[in-house]
């Protein structure tokens, strides 16, 4: 496994996620940078700013029509046990990104067997956070999806780490939309870099198998339209991952190629590249059925 410092998270919603280490993308095109300040570690070299920009660089007018519309994205459903909102991670929530830093270590960490877990755990936490920082610079070509959930009343009355109003962040995903926000290393297969690729789903372990990665992953895919991406959607998912698998094909996705048997000499997983068409959907239509 190569150094920690070069991250890439991993290709799939499991029980267990995964972390896979790789470089850190470096577009060919212009890095769109958000004008916001953020307490977070500084980032990987981009485009030097302009004086007046405030750490950040100017925005085309349509890089800035498409950071509106990822800032106003908002995806919500409601369960028989509860609600959940999907909406995108901004530089401007730094409480947030710290939350998600430990859902992402934390749920690493349950699969580790040769490392102490709560050691590892934060490790992957210094690592994650720097990781995010950049990946939250991409915007508007790339987005960190938060969902935050809220039990109904039968079960405010269980545990769980409450996140103010919006309720307690419950899982998280990445949705690269193009070229510029693709992943600099993505894991084999391969998948084209041009269209929309989705990875590093998980749902907090206490909220597993209430319906919330489904709906997570509907979140991403109306995301894609919404920003008028292409529609052709791709992701990863090992072959060892019965229940996410069943997930993806019930959703649509198709296998388009499998990992060769010659993975195993690198230590990972072999892994299934799924593809899926999303629905056409009309300029001005407000209704998006997955």
């Amino acid at each position: 496994m190569a150094a920690p410092a070069l991250l890439s998270l991993s290709p799939a919603v499991s029980r267990h996620p995964h972390l896979l280490f790789s470089h850190t993308h470096s577009p060919r095109h212009p890095r769109f940078t958000p004008l916001a300040a953020s307490s977070s570690p500084s980032p990987s070299p981009s485009p030097s700013p302009s004086p007046a920009a405030g750490g950040g660089v100017f925005l085309s007018p349509s890089a800035l029509s498409q950071l509106d519309a990822l800032a106003a994205f908002r995806y919500e459903h409601a369960f028989p046990h509860g609600s959940l909102t999907v909406r995108a991670l901004t530089p401007a929530d730094d409480a947030e990104a710290d939350v998600l830093v430990r859902l992402l270590a934390s749920s690493f960490s349950e699969d580790v067997r040769w490392a102490p877990a709560q050691r590892y755990a934060q490790l992957l936490a210094f690592v994650i956070r720097r990781y995010l920082y950049e990946r939250r610079g991409l915007a508007p070509h790339a987005a960190v999806l938060v969902g935050f959930y809220k039990p109904d009343a039968a079960e405010e009355g269980e545990e769980g780490e409450d996140d103010g109003d919006e309720g307690e962040m419950a899982c998280t995903a990445e949705v690269s939309l193009d070229a510029v926000g693709a992943p600099g290393a993505p894991p084999t297969p391969t998948p084209p870099l041009e269209f929309p690729y989705i990875c590093n789903m998980t749902v907090k372990t206490s909220l597993r198998r209430r319906g919330i990665g489904k709906q997570l992953l509907k979140a991403c895919e109306d995301l894609v339209v919404k920003m008028g991406a292409k529609t052709r959607v791709y992701l990863h998912c090992r072959i060892i991952d019965e229940v996410p698998f069943n997930m993806y094909i019930k959703a649509g996705y198709d296998i388009v190629q499998t990992d060769s048997i010659l993975v195993w000499l690198s230590l990972q997983k072999r892994k299934h590249l799924m593809r899926k068409e999303l629905p056409q959907v009309s300029v001005g239509s407000e209704t998006l059925e997955f």
